[in-house]
């Protein structure tokens, strides 16, 4: 679709996106989100910073408001919208994770989606995972309905929050029934501000410890336990399935076969003996000359290469490239995936274009490609403006999964949004 606001910049648009998107399930107000970014200069950090911060205060003044009152319902719609807000304000500060403005906004916005929790009917549950001497921060909610039932496992990507899990799936889920927990693992701004872990390849290692400790709570079916990774979780979610049968079904949301392909075809083109120095110990003046202009001249770019060093840590745009190369489920990794798995894409992502097809033809498990197109306004990377649909898709793939007479491939037969094999 076109740009609404920021044209031109690719970066502020698809951020802008993404926080239209969360109006979806209670994240943003659409007015509140156009009337903001009216006030941002494009490309500048420092005003995109300032003006969502002045938003979720206002926000977060009205959810403490509500609820001194007794308003539970207007304080927990008023706390959700401002702990988006105030991750939005902190979004393009991630280069420098101790930054005080980004800890600030980081903080306010997991205590407001805390409130929030508290406010929801049943609760969402605040949880730490025991993780190799620490924990890692998460969320329980619990479906209705009887006995122990199938639980979606929901984990980011490269930027994304526990707390932003909500509204790319976790509430979704939880309306039809499913438990759902949501965490944020090494990389992920929960790890990052509190213990500094960066991102590890070796997902299944992260994924392990999460299961131990779903499986031992009695509400959780351990026949139907799903795992969702989310952009980048596209490709650390199949990496851990690969390894471990206690999943049961796989959404890669959307799907990536090799994290670091399409970055440097884009950012080295058509020079092999460059994207070769990427492997060169000692600094490579052309190639780091290649990559400052492009950090330059795009606002994608500089907050990629920024945001990358910091949750990967590197010390250089060269290493962050490299770095990003590790994390793809190639050399049979991909094959190892027995559980059904479904995998997203979006026609227009301007980011891992091409990356589920990739994944979707290494898998020799059952499988599922859904393509969401510009016609549905969700061919974007993630399908941000479109989650209503989204989730709805990959609702629906879940129950018919974990279903003994799935009717879900008979409700899509013939769409050419479809390959299931």
């Amino acid at each position: 679709m076109r740009p609404a606001v920021f044209e031109g910049d690719d970066a502020f648009w698809f951020e802008t996106l993404r926080s239209f998107s969360h109006a979806a399930y209670g994240g943003s107000d659409f007015g509140e989100v156009l009337a903001t970014a009216q006030k941002i200069e494009p490309g500048d950090f420092d005003s995109w910073h300032d003006e969502w911060l002045a938003l979720a205060e206002r926000i977060a003044g009205e959810a403490r408001c509500s609820e001194k009152r007794g308003y539970r319902v207007s304080g927990r719609d008023s706390f959700l919208r401002a702990s988006d807000y105030y991750r939005m304000a902190g979004f393009f500060l991630h280069g420098n994770p101790a930054d005080p403005p980004i800890t600030i906004a980081f903080d306010l916005s997991v205590a407001c989606f805390r409130s929030a929790a508290a406010l929801f009917d049943p609760r969402i549950e605040p949880v730490q995972i025991p993780f190799e001497g620490t924990t890692l921060p998460g969320y329980f909610y619990r479906g209705n309905g009887a006995g122990a039932r199938p639980t979606v496992v929901i984990h980011g990507g490269f930027d994304g929050t526990a707390e932003e899990n909500h509204f790319f799936g976790a509430a979704a889920f939880a309306e039809r029934g499913y438990h759902e927990l949501s965490f944020d693992g090494p990389g992920q701004p929960g790890m990052m501000h509190r213990e500094g872990m960066v991102f590890r390849p070796d997902w299944e290692t992260v994924l392990g410890p999460v299961l131990d400790y779903l499986l031992a709570r009695p509400e959780v079916d351990p026949a139907r336990v799903a795992l969702m990774g989310i952009s980048q979780g596209g490709v650390l979610a199949p990496r851990a399935a690969a390894f471990d049968p206690r999943i049961r079904a796989l959404v890669a949301f959307d799907g990536v076969y090799n994290l670091g392909e399409n970055p440097v075809q884009r950012l080295v083109p058509g020079a092999p003996e460059l994207r070769r120095a990427l492997l060169q110990v000692n600094p490579v003046p052309e190639l780091d000359a290649c990559l400052a202009r492009a950090m330059a001249a795009r606002t994608d770019v500089r907050w990629g290469m920024q945001n990358g060093a910091g949750v990967l840590g590197t010390d250089s745009p060269r290493k962050t490239l490299l770095r990003m190369l590790d994390f793809n489920v190639a050399d049979g990794v991909a094959e190892r995936i027995t559980c059904p798995t479904l995998v997203c894409s979006g026609a227009s992502d301007p980011f891992l274009g091409g990356q589920p097809e990739k994944l979707y033809e290494h898998l020799s498990c059952p499988k599922t490609l859904i393509s969401f197109t510009a016609d549905e306004a969700a061919d974007a990377h993630a399908q941000v403006g479109a989650m209503r649909l989204a989730c709805g898709r990959i609702g629906d793939w879940l129950d018919g999964t974990f279903s003994t007479a799935p009717a879900w491939a008979d409700m899509y037969a013939g769409s050419s949004c479809l390959d299931r094999q």
